[in-house]
C-alpha cells in the first residue's frame, strides 16, 4: 500500500461571504482505509462532504489527487476522477427497478443508430453479479422494484454500482442513519468489503458504534474545525463521545445537571 494518499485536503476553508463554515480542515483519505468522519448536527459534515464532491469548491487551501494539486469544478468532473459520494438511502429510483438504478444515466443499449433500445437482460444481470460479488446474495431479479428494497439493501446498491463504475474514493453521508441494527450490519459489511477491494472510504457519521466497526483513521469534526484526530484503538467510544459533545465528558454533565438541580 502507497504512502500516498489517494484524496488529501490542506488547510482548506470554505466560507460563504462573510460566513466561515469550515476552518483549516487538513484531512488524507488512503486506498484499503475507511476514514470516520464525526460531528453532530451543525458539525459542518455536510460542507465537507460537498467540497470534497465538488459541489463546493475551497475557499483556501488545497486539495491533491494522488499527491497531485486538483480542482473539481462541479460533482461530475469529481466522479470522472473516480470521487463517488452516496447519500442516505443512496439516491436510488424507488420506481425502477434495480437493473435501470444501477446503471441509470450509462444503460447498456442494443441496436444501432436510431434504433438503439436499452437492454433490459444485460443490465439485470450484471447488476445481480456485481451486488453478489458485495455479498447482496439476497436479490436475485434484476427487474425487481427498488422500492421494495430494505434502506440497507437501498445503500448496498448505490455503493456497489458506484464500485463498478470505478470509484477510488467512496464518500458516504451518513449510511446507517435512519436503518434498524440488522440493516446498519448489513451496510457496514458493505463498507469492509469495499474497503478490502482497496477502496478509501469516508465514512460520514454521528454514530460512534458504527464508526468503531469499520474505521481506521477518525477525525471529530466541531463547528467547522477538525477538533481531534486519532487512529483506531487510540480512543475509547466514551473519549469519543466526549469529543463529539465539545471535549465535555458526560459524567461533568451530569454533575452540573445536579449541581443545578440541588441549587433549585
Amino acid at each position: 500500500m502507497t504512502d500516498t494518499p489517494v484524496l488529501e485536503m490542506r488547510h482548506v476553508d470554505k466560507s460563504f461571504g462573510p460566513i466561515d463554515v469550515l476552518h483549516d480542515i487538513s484531512l488524507k483519505i488512503r486506498a484499503g482505509q475507511v476514514l470516520c468522519l464525526l460531528g453532530d448536527n451543525g458539525a459542518g459534515k455536510s460542507t465537507l462532504i460537498k467540497t470534497l464532491s465538488g459541489v463546493h469548491q475551497p475557499t483556501r487551501g488545497e486539495m491533491l489527487l494522488d499527491g497531485k494539486p486538483v480542482s473539481f469544478a462541479n460533482p461530475k468532473a469529481a466522479q470522472e476522477m473516480g470521487i463517488a459520494t452516496v447519500h442516505q438511502f443512496g439516491g436510488t429510483y424507488p420506481l425502477m427497478s434495480v437493473g435501470r438504478n444501477f446503471f441509470a444515466g450509462a444503460e447498456p443499449t442494443i441496436g444501432f443508430g436510431p434504433f438503439k433500445f436499452f437492454d433490459r437482460v444485460t443490465a439485470n444481470r450484471i447488476a445481480v453479479e456485481q451486488l453478489h460479488k458485495m455479498g447482496i446474495t439476497r436479490i436475485t431479479d434484476g427487474d425487481r422494484i427498488v422500492g421494495g428494497l430494505s434502506g440497507g439493501e437501498r445503500q448496498s446498491l448505490a455503493i456497489a454500482r458506484a464500485v463498478y463504475f470505478g470509484a477510488r474514493v467512496l464518500i458516504l453521508d451518513e449510511p446507517t442513519a435512519a436503518l434498524g441494527v440488522k440493516q446498519a450490519a448489513h451496510v457496514l459489511r458493505i463498507v469492509n468489503e469495499a474497503k478490502r477491494r482497496g477502496l478509501a472510504v469516508v465514512f460520514i457519521t454521528h454514530q460512534v458504534m458504527h464508526a468503531m466497526a469499520v474505521g481506521d483513521d477518525f477525525a471529530v469534526l466541531i463547528r467547522g474545525k477538525v477538533a481531534a484526530s486519532f487512529a483506531k484503538g487510540e480512543k475509547t467510544r466514551e473519549e469519543i463521545a466526549d469529543l463529539m459533545a465539545g471535549g465535555e465528558s458526560m459524567a461533568e454533565l451530569e454533575a452540573d445537571i445536579n449541581a443545578q438541580e440541588e441549587a433549585a
